[in-house]
């Protein structure tokens, strides 16, 4: 666990692709920002979502620019790969990382308690964006019917 230096603020980072931007994000960024004082958000970049296998509607630069907008939000990274955490951890003084619960106990965040603080945010139920994505798929096919 890392010690705590003075007053300074508490740092919060959380990652994700947050391409169609919903209601859900938005709860969880302004959940994250309450744990502490300063939101940091690493977006996966559009080479990592290829790595990935997942494909976003929006590029980086404009998933960036819609996270900017978003008055929880302080500071807004890329995320290029699986391993950079630790050096996101470390580079930018963080207290808290936090994920949705999704995540819970999964090797890719638990090894960073050794630096910092791992939080589990619940989802926002009845929405994401594969849902959306889902809908939208469901309502263009029922319309393509008619």
């Amino acid at each position: 666990m890392k010690e705590k230096h003075g007053n300074k603020n508490k740092v919060v980072l959380t990652y994700g692709t947050f391409d169609i931007l919903h209601y859900g994000h938005i709860r969880l960024l302004k959940r994250a920002k309450a744990l502490g004082d300063y939101l940091i958000v690493a977006i996966s970049t559009d080479e990592f979502n290829d790595i990935k296998g997942k494909k976003a509607y929006y590029d980086y630069e404009t998933r960036k620019e819609m996270l900017e907008a978003i008055r929880y939000v302080d500071k807004v990274i890329p995320e290029n790969d699986w391993e950079q955490k630790t050096k996101d951890v470390l580079d930018n003084n963080v207290d808290i990382v936090t994920m949705g619960d999704d995540w819970t106990n999964s090797a890719r965040f638990e090894y960073l308690r050794e630096y910092c603080d791992v939080v589990y945010l619940s989802r926002t139920e009845n929405i994401s964006t594969t849902r959306i994505k889902s809908d939208l798929e469901l309502t263009n096919e029922e319309e393509t019917k008619k």
